[in-house]
């Protein structure tokens, strides 16, 4: 085995399959070490290959077994694996799956040390000729933001805070940005999502984004929505402190819109892009809102509290009820709204909704096939009378304690009339430490709605 470039060492990439055919080609020395690490090409194990004088010639990692095409998943365990040297895949790949080799090298090298007074270097790998690498930088940069803007605790990353990273997104792609800002936000007509934050040392917020590509103000509009609940107490209703350990995630649906955004924006979708993100702390003073107030909405439609932890519906739903005013073409929601989407799939399987079945499935296709997946649940209209309320329009919690997730989507389903919607509840975070992938925020459903809006409308 030659390593070839002096700076950059070899590194292997082999399905179980491969490994018996692999080892018949190299020098009896090499085919001896992989024996004796009882190496069998086993998904995300690496070993490591020594020269004659203990230096590294070379390494290699499995694949597991051959099922499918590879996947981002397939690399994201490498970076932390390799020592902090410089590698190069030692074989060739085809586009496709060089692209998804590199994106998931770049996502496992994430590391959130922000806090941390010592920073360790990571491998590295360079980029073979065929990747898609503007996509990968792209995709990667997203991404980490997102990640970054979740892991921060809320005492440093609050709606202000929030606010300014929306802002300094729109400088650097040339968007509009308004702010509404406390008693702004009752001038403006977004009453429940000042009800909402108006308890915080940190003024309620709602933002916006406006953005059009070069020479495309006859496109047509895709309104992004990002719940930003930056911490939730629970409100008067309060959570444990179990319930509020992973709070500071609250506004990841946030943060997944505005990192799909920079993606959008950087590959200059061939669509005007709006994006607005209701920005709060839900905190409990002596005006937090109360179990049993009755709310004004945006939409005209009257709201009684069942549940003060049931907030960021509340939020969203005076932004959606803004982004239908102007009937875009597609609405697309972002949300860690229920506990109950989690109890029927877990945390890695996003639950999806929308008012377009056609929407729905495509964009489940394809968040598929990106390996990023979103699970269609039903929009039941057989349980819309259970938001039935005796003193106002509607409650914005269900008297039955099944299917929470189906009666928070339809929840804001009244607050969406003209246009094309999809709402996707996400857990945003990682509960368990998988390969690439250490417990902590997860960025899901940026790459699959990016891939699905840039089939549907085509980048520059």
């Amino acid at each position: 085995m030659n390593s070839g470039d002096p700076v950059s060492i070899p590194l292997w990439l082999l399905y179980e399959d491969e490994i018996e055919a692999w080892c018949a080609a190299e020098p009896p020395s090499v085919r001896h070490w992989i024996m004796e690490q009882n190496f069998r090409g086993e998904k995300h194990r690496v070993v490591l290959v020594p020269d004659a004088g203990g230096g590294l010639t070379a390494a290699v990692a499995g694949l597991g077994k051959r099922q499918g095409e590879l996947s981002m998943w397939h690399a994201a365990g490498l970076a932390e694996k390799l020592p902090a040297r410089r590698f190069r895949l030692a074989q060739e790949f085809r586009a496709s799956d060089a692209t998804q080799l590199m994106l998931g090298f770049s996502y496992g090298a994430y590391r959130f040390d922000r806090y941390r007074s010592t920073k360790n270097e990571t491998a590295s790998l360079d980029p073979p000729s065929n990747a898609d690498m503007a996509y990968v930088g792209n995709a990667g940069e997203a991404l980490r933001m997102a990640r970054d803007w979740i892991n921060t605790p809320a005492g440093d990353f609050g709606p202000a805070q929030l606010a300014a990273a929306a802002r300094q997104l729109a400088e650097r792609h040339g968007a509009a940005c308004t702010e509404w800002v406390g008693e702004e936000l009752l001038a403006a007509n977004f009453p429940a999502i000042h009800a909402v934050g108006r308890a915080s040392s940190e003024a309620p917020r709602l933002i916006e984004l406006r953005w059009t590509p070069p020479d495309g103000a006859s496109l047509p509009t895709v309104t992004l929505v990002g719940k930003g609940v930056c911490f939730d107490s629970g409100g008067l209703d309060i959570k444990s402190s179990t319930g509020m350990a992973l709070m500071k995630k609250d506004m990841g649906g946030s943060a997944v819109a505005l990192s799909l955004t920079h993606m959008l924006m950087n590959a200059k979708i061939r669509a005007q892009l709006r994006v607005l993100v209701p920005a709060v702390e839900n905190a409990i003073s002596g005006n937090a809102f109360r179990p049993g107030d009755v709310l004004n909405t945006r939409k005209g439609l009257t709201v009684e509290v069942g549940n003060t932890d049931a907030e960021g519906r509340l939020v969203l739903c005076d932004a959606l009820a803004y982004a239908d005013t102007e009937r875009p073409e597609l609405i697309v929601d972002f949300a860690t709204l229920t506990g109950a989407a989690r109890v029927a799939l877990g945390p890695e399987l996003p639950a999806l909704f929308g008012n377009d079945e056609r929407v729905v499935h495509e964009l489940a296709r394809v968040a598929a096939a990106e390996h990023d997946p979103l699970w269609p649940m039903p929009l039941w209209a057989g349980y819309e009378d259970e938001l039935a309320s005796k003193i106002a329009d509607l409650n914005n919690v269900a008297s039955s304690g099944f299917a929470g997730a189906i009666f928070g989507a339809l929840f804001l389903k009244r607050f969406v009339t003209e246009s094309p919607w999809v709402h996707i509840d996400l857990y945003a975070w990682n509960s368990k430490d998988r390969p690439g992938r250490g417990v902590g925020a997860e960025a899901q459903a940026v790459r699959g709605t990016y891939r699905y809006l840039v089939e549907r409308y085509g980048i520059a």
